[in-house]
């Protein structure tokens, strides 16, 4: 039997998660991880699982293990629409749509809103995994232009003035993968476009709470409530494998990404929707934050300090105030694909820049390195390791 024969078109536009496949190599015993996403371990609340679910067990009983609301478990919608509300998004936890993992989010309105051919605008360079929830959906991209200080709003208006957008990507606090952040004028001035052209904006925003220094700045959700579609997750605060996303959309956009997840998934789970909610509500959250970042500064502050000293001159790099991520571009003509083969021998994994451009021919001399899983000095042997790599390409 031919069963590709019986696949979709639209999967003729799906493609294996490259930084997946990345990671499956970077997982090899030896191999140093500057790869990945991914939390440290060290940064699960583990001690505090146990209370957490007498706590569930305690109040919820079987409610805890049965069917929910497709929206979401109402304690956890409420804690999230207080803590959503002391960051000047007012709304109401019947505002609040929970999903499993931002990735949920991302997918559902990929399905909502995308028709074949409509244009999507993205930084460049973007999240893979935006790109890879809208791809099948058809659309085309337009590709916004950004330096240091992360997308450049003048291009955004260019872009909404020349073409049809059905929606903005934007991910303005640490971006993945750059480790840029939006500046307060810049936030104004993007704000202000949107609510000109009457344009929708996607603010994906995993990584908020994990600043190190500096003054946290507010949600473009709060500066264009109407015109903003904010994403959030537990999966950087709390722990990934609860699958735990969330968003505040305009009502008949909510609506319709309601009508999406009851096809795909009924509703997310219960008992891990239980779980966070007692860890917010009950205030472990308040007091577990501090710890991941102290635990993740130094180790930004390590690869930093390892990049200035290791790496050549010609190499510059993203100096994020808080995130996961460092963004390394080499000189002009440099491919980090051909690069990573060889680093990998070396014992040390990152991923290729160009993955995160809709034109792959595009940042073929950047790399996007991540510097929350591993130790300082772990972090410096990787470096050194990497700045070895590349003296020997010379």
């Amino acid at each position: 039997m031919d069963y590709l024969n019986l696949l979709a078109g639209r999967t003729e536009r799906m493609q294996v998660n490259a930084i997946r496949e990345i990671l499956k190599v970077a997982s090899q015993p030896g191999i140093i991880s500057l790869a990945g996403g991914i939390p440290a371990p060290e940064s699960f609340p583990l001690e505090l699982i146990a209370e957490l679910n007498g706590r569930v067990l305690a109040k919820y009983a079987a409610d805890a293990f049965q069917y929910g609301l497709t929206e979401g478990f109402p304690p956890l919608r409420a804690a999230l629409a207080e803590r959503l509300s002391s960051r000047d998004i007012q709304t109401q936890p019947g505002d609040v749509l929970i999903a499993s993992g931002s990735q949920g989010v991302l997918d559902a309105i990929g399905k909502a809103l995308v028709s074949p051919g409509d244009r999507i605008a993205v930084e460049s360079p973007t999240y893979l995994g935006a790109l890879q929830a809208f791809t099948p959906y058809e659309p085309d991209y337009i590709s916004l232009a950004c330096d240091e200080g992360g997308l450049i709003p003048d291009s955004l208006e260019a872009a909404l003035t020349r073409h049809a957008t059905k929606f903005i990507y934007l991910v303005p606090n640490f971006q993945n993968p750059t480790g840029r952040t939006l500046s307060m004028n810049r936030r104004r001035a993007v704000a202000s476009i949107i609510r000109k052209y009457g344009a929708l904006l996607v603010e994906d925003d995993p990584y908020g709470d994990l600043r190190y220094e500096g003054t946290a700045l507010p949600p473009l959700k709060s500066l264009a409530p109407d015109n903003v579609i904010y994403i959030g997750t537990l999966s950087k605060v709390f722990a990934p494998g609860l699958r735990l996303g969330y968003c505040v959309a305009p009502t008949a956009i909510r609506n319709w990404l309601v009508l999406v997840k009851q096809g795909v998934d009924l509703h997310t789970g219960t008992y891990s929707q239980a779980l966070a909610a007692e860890y917010m509500a009950g205030g472990y959250l308040d007091r577990h934050l501090p710890r991941i970042i102290e635990l993740y500064r130094p180790r930004k502050e390590a690869i930093l300090d390892a990049l200035a000293r290791s790496f050549p001159d010609d190499f510059r790099w993203s100096q994020p105030e808080g995130g996961m991520f460092v963004w390394v571009e080499g000189p002009a003509g440099m491919d980090m694909q051909k690069l990573y083969a060889d680093a990998v021998r070396y014992g040390v994994a990152y991923v290729p820049g160009q993955f995160f451009f809709v034109d792959q021919d595009a940042g073929r001399h950047t790399m996007r390195l991540n510097f929350t899983l591993a130790d300082g000095p772990t972090l410096a042997r990787a470096i050194d390791l990497l700045a070895e790599v590349i003296r020997h390409h010379g």
